[in-house]
């Protein structure tokens, strides 16, 4: 009978991949390994999680495999800090380049400037800027180069390298170190050599600087993992005392929980009461009043009074860890998008160097010297060169992040673009999305008989007392009508968990909370409850008789209800009907009741609704609508939506959310006003068209020039010019972006009046 076979699992940091070519080449690569059951390798953690036989394979081998494809295994503490280092190398690079540049340029193109021996001095500044600046697309492009494939490093490699290798040819031994003026430069001499250090400088130090905005976006593509997982905490009290490591928890093991700390671990409650805030798992700003027998999540918040659980579950299988799981699933099942550039790179280079070969072949065949053939070779490998090519996309970038982060809007590096192209649904959450994500008073009612300002006062004093949410609200709401709060005599001040709280405040004894509190509710007062509730609000009670009347204990009718809610933000509507005019169909999709859901949507004009669901349910769902052929945007605020974020195809987070959900989007809204949401879309889509019409032109130009430089009609000069004009058009058409407008300033009007929707809701 043959064993079982047994797997081992191990992740391993991986450091030098710059494309998603490099991640799908690394997974092909390990798999080939006899052993390896399934190697993900995620780009944006650069990490490889393998599981592998350690009977066939082991971990030393991995690592070899990884090495010999090009790429290192840096030690497992420094896995975070890749990019860190990636972006701290290009920054060098780059300044060191810029430095030299710039002189470069200034010898080689101002007649003034040139002194005698000028080509040697050229020489000396551009050749630490090709063999240091560009050191790391030499090396991509060696790694290509051996498995075949080209990218946009080939491209720049190819490019800075024919510049700078003809010209040392010409200045070591055709003559170019003599020419001290622009005589010898003469566009129509073909006995006369020329140097083009500038190009290979120029080119280099551009492209250069686009890489290095790249890489500080990407940079911060692996913090949603470590953000979550900061939730945690890192010791537990057990019911004795004693404090432990959360590593040594077990399942069974009673701990202890005070006030305002976190749950340590999953578990059930077997002794207390209390209110525990769940707003990191679930969304939604209400704390949740747990008793013995309930569970809670570990990372959540006990709010009013110690507790007492048992560990039903530590470590990996925490729910927090779970979360941690769908997202770092989520961002590595995710193909990485490349680069349109690299694309089109991947036939043109192939394509250049045949040409330049051709060429060279056709003038030696045709009779014409070795200088005449090579300058014509050379000249379609510089009218090549990328830097309209390489230009086309960061510039674009830089231009449309920039005006986006003018907007309130947060671009998370190029690959967002294409996603926003294809999205046709809009996933929206609820709580601190659409709505607030704070309670607030909305209205306070009497019986006949009763004071609205008594009401207000007594309730206001009682609620001080108390940290729950919604009796904060109502103490802020007394608060800003001028109330006392804190010099009334109070006295008797107990609280019910899940109820509400009794206390005798100026001679009266005041009850505030659930309509099971009281011995009767007025009708009007149930009617103006129920009324409240449709509309998505929580109802809060109170009453109040004099302490001489009557027994501590004996209770009495209330006399005003309260409803508080969590408001919808003035700018729903709007960004909804913004979102379906740039033709997406809406969705809310929140762990709230599906009454207020469907209260919310109606509200907003939203048709259709996903509620009560859990951070699994979302992403779940997320999932599904990507099954059934949609490209998905998820638009959300909370640690719950981070697993929906990271798998949708576009994820955008609302700014005043978490700090997990912000790390796990694509698209970052500062302001948290939901019309910013369409103006982050219409702003991604209007730079990706204009990264389309610079790669556009760009190709155009060298399909078109190429041609005349492979016939002698453009010299290597006449191709450098042409190549700094087309350039100068690239980066003048991504310049447009800074004019793109903002819908806010068109829908400002129309949000602040009577028409806007003022339903507010309250979580569960």
């Amino acid at each position: 009978m043959t064993a079982p076979l047994t797997l081992e699992r191990v992740d391993l940091p991986v450091e030098g991949m710059t494309c998603a070519a490099c991640a799908t080449r690394i997974g092909k690569g390990l798999g080939k390994l006899d052993g390896v059951d399934a190697a993900n390798v995620n780009l944006a953690a650069n990490r490889a999680t393998v599981r592998f036989d350690p009977n066939l394979v082991d971990v030393d081998d991995l690592k070899a495999k990884i090495t010999s494809l090009g790429y290192s295994v840096p030690d497992d503490a420094d896995a975070e800090d890749i990019e860190e280092r990636r972006a701290a190398v290009l920054g060098r690079r780059l300044v060191v380049s810029a430095t030299l540049t710039v002189p470069l340029v200034l010898i080689s193109m101002v007649p003034a400037l040139m002194f005698d021996g000028w080509p040697w001095a050229a020489f000396v500044l551009a050749t630490p800027v090709v063999f240091y600046g560009g050191a790391g697309f030499h090396r991509a492009a060696w790694i290509n180069l051996r498995h075949g494939t080209a990218t946009m490093d080939s491209l720049v490699s190819l490019g800075t390298l024919a510049a700078w290798g003809w010209s040392t040819v010409a200045l070591l031994f055709l003559g170019a170190g003599d020419t001290a003026d622009m005589a010898g430069m003469s566009m129509s001499s073909s006995d006369t050599a020329h140097v083009y250090f500038e190009t290979a400088g120029v080119v280099t130090t551009l492209i250069l600087l686009g890489k290095w905005f790249e890489a500080r976006a990407k940079r911060r593509s692996g913090n949603a993992l470590r953000a979550i997982a900061d939730l945690g905490i890192r010791t537990a009290t057990l019911a004795d005392g004693t404090v432990v490591d959360v590593e040594e928890l077990t399942v069974g093991m009673h701990l202890l929980v005070r006030p305002g700390e976190r749950v340590p671990t999953d578990g059930i409650v077997v002794d207390g009461t209390s209110a525990v805030d769940q707003s990191m798992i679930t969304g939604e700003p209400v704390p949740v009043e747990v008793e013995p027998g309930d569970e809670v999540i570990g990372a959540t918040v006990n709010g009013t009074r110690p507790l007492t659980i048992k560990a039903t579950r530590v470590g990996a299988d925490t729910a927090l860890a779970q979360i941690v799981r769908m997202v770092e699933q989520a961002q590595g099942s995710r193909a990485a998008v490349q680069r349109l550039a690299d694309r089109v790179s991947a036939v043109f280079v192939p394509a250049v160097l045949g040409i330049a070969l051709v060429t060279l072949a056709g003038w030696l065949v045709t009779g014409h010297t070795a200088i005449d053939a090579f300058t014509a070779a050379v000249a379609v490998l510089i009218i090549a060169c990328p830097c309209a090519l390489g230009l086309a996309t960061p510039t674009a970038i830089m231009v449309g992040t920039g005006r986006g982060a003018q907007l309130g809007v947060i671009i998370k590096g190029g690959e967002v673009l294409e996603a926003t192209q294809a999205i046709d649904v809009a996933v929206l959450d609820k709580t601190g999305t659409l709505t607030e994500g704070r309670m607030t008073v909305r209205d306070v009612v009497p019986t006949a008989g009763a004071d609205a300002v008594d009401a207000r006062r007594f309730a206001g004093i009682l609620e001080h007392r108390s940290e729950h949410p919604i009796a904060a609200a109502i103490a802020a709401h007394a608060a800003a009508a001028g109330d006392d709060l804190v010099t009334v005599a109070i006295a008797d001040v107990a609280s019910e968990p899940g109820l509400g709280m009794r206390g005798t405040v100026d001679g009266q004894r005041v009850v505030v909370g659930r309509r099971t509190m009281f011995a009767a509710v007025p009708e009007d007062l149930d009617t103006a409850a129920a009324a409240g509730e449709a509309e998505g609000r929580t109802a809060v009670f109170v009453g109040w008789a004099p302490a001489a009347d009557s027994a501590a204990d004996e209770p009495f009718g209330a006399r005003a209800v309260i409803t508080v809610s969590d408001e919808i933000r003035p700018t729903s509507a709007a960004a909804v009907a913004a979102l379906r005019d740039l033709g997406l169909e809406v969705v809310l999709l929140t762990g709230d009741n599906p009454t207020t859901a469907h209260a919310v949507a109606r509200a907003v004009g939203i048709t259709t609704v996903i509620a009560e669901t859990l951070p699994g349910d979302k992403l779940a769902e997320i999932v599904r609508l990507q099954a059934e052929g949609h490209h998905v945007a998820m638009v959300g605020d909370g640690s719950n939506d981070a697993p929906a974020l990271a798998q949708a195809d576009l994820g955008i987070a609302v700014g005043t959310g978490t700090d997990v959900a912000i790390e796990a989007s694509d698209l970052t809204v500062v302001s948290g006003d939901l019309r910013a949401v369409a103006d982050a879309v219409r702003l991604s889509r209007r730079t990706l068209t204009t990264i389309r019409g610079n790669l556009f032109w760009a190709f155009g130009y060298n399909v078109a020039a190429i041609p005349l430089a492979a016939f002698g009609v453009l010299t290597p000069m006449i191709a450098a010019g042409a190549m700094g004009f087309s350039s100068v058009f690239v980066v003048t058409n991504s310049l447009r972006l800074r004019r793109f407008k903002s819908i806010r300033t068109t829908t400002s009007d129309r949000t602040t009046t009577s028409d806007s929707p003022t339903l507010e809701v309250s979580a569960p």
